[in-house]
């Protein structure tokens, strides 16, 4: 669906048409939007939409969870779930389960519910917490914490309601996973076989996940105890050693240098760009094939192990993250600089503001400070009794985090790239400064501060898509606080499932690189650079450099050199993962894009469900089979 090119920002006053004039999208947007675009009585937020996105979302919420400790990354939620409710649903009605068909603007609602859920694990959540129970070895209650993560969502999804009119309705960004998510909707509901065939390929990918997930985890004395010898299966180890290369007399393997037969990390990489892919291959090689051997020659590191490198190469690996993070930031000055200056329009109402034809559709604008006046007291007394932040630190919390919401869901609008790893940093540097050596307070701070602004981003996105199809926006906002409620309650238990204590994280099981870094960066605000060995400083300073330098040169390089330049995310979240785990994400980013220059119709095809699918099958039978071993049905 077409919508409006972006435009410069403008005041947020309906202009006043004359009588029986057809409103233009250039002069009027709005009411445009109003006249041409919203479906008026739709089935939108249904009771099976609100079921199916909490179901559907906290399903995804466990898979992300099981991803974002494996490899640091989220993945997206909303398209999956609108492909599997798609498929759910046109089999339910074939049933005569349901006699209505479930509509085009019933699934993005679904979507807004799932997204919600699914995203829990981002926006910080899953950053901070593994980061805290690193540095103090323990967390709040479940319930507490629960309680915590929602309200830091819900006040994110308040914080979005006075930036969403501004930035969707007026100034059309363009927030290109949320068009891309009404185009998919879109072809959903016009082609049946279509969608047939991607839900095919997204349950074929999934079941075939599993199946290697049981393969690769299950105890053998396990199955011989249940299944007959004619039934048993062959098993597939989880690694295995690069052929034919010794490091320093040992196996490549022994160093991290091998393949990690994982079709979640294969179908993750399929999902990322080939720039990306390959920069982690480079990146992995250059770690465990050169520096961790000529750091144990020196006695740097004490142990071949994935732990003993990591632990010397954490602070390279993180001051490549948050200084390339905070640079390709810092070049997005426009769009801050945007930001700021909308601001200051965001919540005034003029006085020769004419009656708003949206009124009945859109949040009410009182929503905002009610939702904070609400909220923010609970956010403030909680980062006091569950974190022992100071009352006075948690105050300020409540303003920075609408502006980190605005600038993040700009910058979100205007590149689809949602600043986690520069916000995340900068508001750990924040408080830093205003609570010198409360590790708990500069962490849970920047969890609050960044939590909000970044599910108001990503939310938005969700509301991109509502735009384009015509979608009651005051319907996705309450959709979102039921996701919101649903992935909290899911989330939480299922991190204490997999992660009981700090020794799981940071090893070969889930490495969790993004909460190593926020736990380094609490840590070095906490004691000071002086307190490191000489030769992590000198890895930090060498890794600062580094990532300025990538992003310079992907800057300002000639077209032609770009594609030659290691991405510096990429390069930086190889130094902190097992080296198997870059090695199977480059082959999945090699299949994809060997098959967009072969066979690009196909790859349109194939490469998101069974990328999504593999991911999904793996990780949630993951999480089975850790809770039938933690429950005593198979041997651990």
């Amino acid at each position: 669906m077409s919508h409006p090119a972006p435009q410069e920002p403008h005041s947020n006053v309906l202009a006043e048409a004359p009588p029986g004039a057809k409103a233009s999208p250039e002069a009027d947007p709005e009411r445009y939007w109003l006249e041409n675009v919203y479906q008026r009585g739709a089935r939108q937020l249904t009771v099976r939409a609100v079921i199916a996105g909490m179901v559907i979302g906290m399903v995804m919420c466990l898979s992300n969870l099981y991803v974002i400790l494996k490899t640091g990354w989220s993945m997206g939620v909303t398209l999956t779930a609108c492909i599997l409710a798609f498929s759910v649903f046109n089999l339910l009605r074939q049933l005569r389960i349901f006699k209505q068909e479930f509509s085009p603007l019933e699934n993005n609602a679904m979507g807004s519910v799932a997204s919600a859920a699914g995203y829990m694990t981002g926006g910080g959540n899953m950053h901070a917490v593994p980061a805290l129970l690193m540095l103090t070895g323990t967390l709040p209650s479940t319930g507490w914490l629960v309680v915590w993560l929602a309200v830091v969502a819900a006040l994110g999804v308040v914080a979005a309601i006075p930036i969403k009119r501004q930035l969707i309705n007026i100034e059309a960004l363009p927030f290109p996973t949320g068009t891309a998510t009404a185009e998919t909707i879109n072809a959903l509901h016009g082609h049946g076989e279509q969608a047939s065939q991607k839900a095919r390929l997204l349950g074929g990918a999934g079941l075939v996940g599993a199946i290697v997930a049981v393969l690769r985890e299950a105890k053998s004395a396990w199955l011989d105890a249940h299944v007959s010898a004619f039934w048993r299966l062959p098993f597939i180890p989880a690694k295995v050693s690069v052929p034919f290369i010794n490091i320093r007399g040992r196996p490549a393997g022994d160093w991290g240098l091998s393949f990690d037969l994982s079709l979640l990390l294969i179908g993750a990489g399929g999902l990322m760009s080939w720039k990306t892919g390959w920069s982690m291959l480079l990146g992995a090689v250059l770690t465990y094939g050169f520096l961790a051997p000529a750091m144990f020659d020196q006695g740097f590191i004490t142990a071949v192990s994935f732990k003993a490198i990591n632990t010397w190469m954490l602070w390279t690996g993180a001051a490549v993250l948050v200084s390339s993070g905070l640079l390709s930031f810092a070049f997005q000055w426009r769009s801050v600089a945007r930001s700021f200056k909308a601001l200051t329009g965001l919540f005034s109402k003029k006085a020769d503001a004419v009656q708003d034809p949206l009124a009945d559709i859109e949040c009410p604008p009182s929503w905002f400070p009610l939702g904070f006046a609400i909220l923010g007291p609970i956010v403030v007394a909680l980062m006091a009794y569950l974190f022992q932040i100071p009352v006075w630190a948690g105050i300020i919390a409540l303003p920075l985090s609408v502006i980190m919401g605005v600038i993040a869901s700009r910058v979100t609008g205007e590149t689809d790239t949602t600043p986690t790893k520069a916000l995340g940093p900068v508001t750990q540097l924040i408080y830093g400064g205003l609570a010198p050596g409360n590790v708990a307070a500069n962490v849970m701070s920047a969890n609050a501060t960044g939590g909000v602004g970044l599910h108001s981003a990503d939310l938005l996105t969700d509301l991109k898509s509502g735009w384009l199809l015509g979608a009651n926006p005051r319907q996705q906002f309450i959709g979102q606080l039921f996701g919101v409620v649903a992935g909290a309650i899911v989330v939480v238990p299922a991190f204490h499932l997999l992660v009981p204590d700090a020794s799981v994280l940071g090893t070969d099981q889930f490495p969790a690189p993004s909460a190593l870094v926020w736990a380094g960066v609490s840590q070095m605000l906490s004691v000071g650079l002086s307190a490191l060995h000489s030769s992590a400083r000198v890895g930090a300073l060498c890794g600062a450099v580094l990532g300025i330098a990538l992003v310079l040169l992907d800057r300002w390089a000639p077209k032609k050199a770009k594609p030659f330049i290691p991405s510096a995310a990429g390069f930086g979240l190889a130094i902190v993962i097992p080296g198997s785990s870059s090695i199977s994400f480059f082959i999945g980013a090699a299949i994809a894009e060997y098959l967009r220059r072969r066979r690009p119709k196909l790859a349109e095809a194939t490469v998101f469900p069974v990328g999504s699918g593999l991911i999904a099958g793996e990780s949630l039978m993951g999480i089975a089979l850790i809770m039938l071993k933690a429950f005593g049905f198979m041997p651990k």
